[in-house]
C-alpha cells in the first residue's frame, strides 16, 4: 500500500502548501481513498497536482472526524468532484452532496479494507490490511492512540500508525509497531522520534510511505 501525504502543517516537498489540518491519499487493495481533505480545496487541489495526483481518480473520501481542519474544504471537493464519502456520524454532512455513509459501528468498507467505527463518539480511524498487519491511519486520536489500537484488533495486528497523535504520550503502545508516521497535531513528536529512530517516518506535504 502507499501514503501520500497531501495537507499537513509542514511540506515533505518543496513547493506544497501547508497549513494547520491533514489530508492524505491511501492507495491499496485496488482503492484511492482520500483521507480526510484539510481546510483548503484550493490548497489540497494544488498539492494533488504538484504531487501527480488525479482527483479524478479517487474512488471515495473518508473523514475522521468533524474538525475545520480535516472536513473544512469536504463541501467544496465533492462538488467538483462526487464521489461516496465515509462520514462519522457526528459529523454533520454538507448540503447536497452525493453518496453519503454515516460510520457509527465497525465497518468492512472493501477486501481489505475497515473503519474502526465512531470511537467515543468523535471520531474513527481508517485500517488497511497489509502482508505485515494493519495499517492504522488516524486524523487526530482523539479517542487515544489506545483506544484506536485496540479497535483494530478487531480487525487485525496493528503494524503501522500514520497521522495526528494529538497529546499522546503513552509511548510504549508504539513498541510493537513496525512504523510510525507522527504528522499534524502531534504535540510530542520529537520524542517518538528519538525513542524510536528506526521505526519513524518523517511526514509533511509530499512524504510517501508505502508499506509492503
Amino acid at each position: 500500500m502507499k501514503i501520500t501525504i497531501t495537507y499537513d502543517n509542514e511540506a515533505a516537498v518543496e513547493e506544497m502548501e501547508t497549513g494547520w489540518g491533514f489530508s492524505c491519499m491511501m492507495e491499496a487493495h485496488g482503492r484511492r481513498i482520500l483521507f480526510d481533505v484539510g481546510p483548503d480545496a484550493a490548497a489540497l487541489l494544488a498539492n494533488m497536482e504538484g504531487l501527480g495526483l488525479d482527483p479524478k481518480l479517487i474512488d471515495e473520501v473518508f473523514i475522521s472526524h468533524a474538525h475545520q481542519d480535516h472536513m473544512g474544504a469536504l463541501a467544496d471537493f465533492l462538488r467538483a468532484y462526487p464521489v461516496d464519502c465515509y462520514l462519522p456520524t457526528s459529523c454533520k454532512p454538507p448540503r447536497g452532496a452525493p453518496g453519503l455513509i454515516e460510520v457509527t459501528d465497525p465497518l468492512r468498507m472493501h477486501e481489505g479494507i475497515f473503519s474502526t467505527g465512531e470511537l467515543g463518539g468523535v471520531e474513527q480511524s481508517l485500517l488497511v490490511e497489509t502482508a505485515k498487519g494493519l495499517a492504522v491511519i488516524v486524523g487526530c486520536s482523539h479517542p487515544g492512540v489506545g483506544a484506536i489500537l485496540e479497535a483494530a484488533f478487531r480487525h487485525g495486528v496493528p503494524r503501522a500508525l500514520v497521522g495526528g497523535l494529538h497529546g499522546f504520550r503513552d509511548f510504549d503502545l508504539l513498541d510493537d509497531l513496525e512504523l510510525v508516521c507522527p504528522t499534524h497535531c502531534t504535540q510530542h513528536k520529537s520524542e517518538i522520534e528519538n525513542l524510536y529512530p528506526a521505526k519513524c517516518v518523517q511526514g509533511g506535504v509530499g512524504a510517501v510511505i508505502e508499506i509492503r
